[in-house]
């Protein structure tokens, strides 16, 4: 496993070979594990770095202000930006799952506020396991780690890009990085949260009555996993449950919360 230290150093010269030193970098930073890790370590490299956090009407509120906290404690500019209206733009009458409409709506507007603000260059936490074939910024033809796209303007630097999911939570571990945990079933077994839009179902016509069902749902059923150290999550509007690590008693309580929100429907 990579060091801490060894990886820095690592930026420091890939910086300075790539003509990254003394430019202007805006993290694109949601407040996870990777995003977070990626924003340190370009700060303790030297790198002249601020973050950037895009939040809607239904984003957890709690990563958010952890979010906040932690871009402090760097001492690094934070900058925070409602995309509300763009997603309601983007997703209402079209099928999910509504990531996609909502990268959409955070690329162009990462792009507009970098170019509008004096950055010279967009950095993203993506690591090696990410799914990056046939995306946007696959479309590199030099080194990975930092992409000339003409379709956005901006360059994009991925720091983490070599590093497995497995290195990156070890990195995260040694940085001392601990996100703040909604406990959400999520898309993968690690610790992949996100918002609770994703729970919409897949085919489902995406209207902001379901957004707003997603949200309360899956706060309601977060309490619960926070309490018991499981993760769950809910599909809307079929109430799928989705659980690891639950025993009885707590598929029992997550089933009560489950049904006062059908009753309701």
């Amino acid at each position: 496993m990579p060091a801490v230290g060894d990886v820095v150093e690592e930026i420091k010269r890939f910086s300075k070979e790539s003509g990254l030193s003394g430019k202007r970098i805006l993290v694109l930073f949601s407040g996870g594990k990777d995003s977070s890790l990626a924003l340190y370590l370009l700060k303790e490299a030297g790198l002249d770095v601020s973050a950037l956090t895009f939040f809607h009407r239904w984003s957890w509120r709690e990563t958010l202000n952890w979010a906040m906290g932690f871009t402090k404690r760097l001492g690094v500019e934070h900058f925070l930006v409602d995309v509300t209206d763009g997603l309601l733009r983007e997703a209402v009458g079209r099928k999910g799952p509504i990531c996609i409409n909502c990268k959409k709506v955070m690329l162009w507007n990462a792009k507009w506020f970098a170019l509008n603000n004096g950055f010279d260059v967009l950095a993203k936490g993506d690591n090696a396991n990410d799914k990056i074939i046939g995306a946007l910024l696959d479309q590199c033809k030099t080194n990975i780690r930092l992409c000339e796209l003409p379709k956005i303007g901006v360059p994009f630097f991925r720091p983490l890009i070599k590093y497995t999911a497995e290195e990156v939570e070890a990195l995260a571990d040694e940085a001392g990085i601990k996100p703040y945990r909604m406990y959400e079933h999520a898309r993968r077994r690690q610790w992949r949260e996100g918002c609770p839009l994703q729970y919409i179902d897949r085919e489902e016509t995406v209207t902001p009555e379901l957004m707003d069902l997603a949200y309360k749902a899956n706060y309601e059923v977060s309490k619960i996993a926070r309490k018991r150290k499981v993760r769950v999550s809910v599909r809307v509007p079929s109430f799928e449950i989705m659980c690891w690590d639950c025993d009885g008693e707590t598929l029992r309580e997550v089933e009560s919360v489950v049904r006062e929100f059908k009753g309701k429907r």
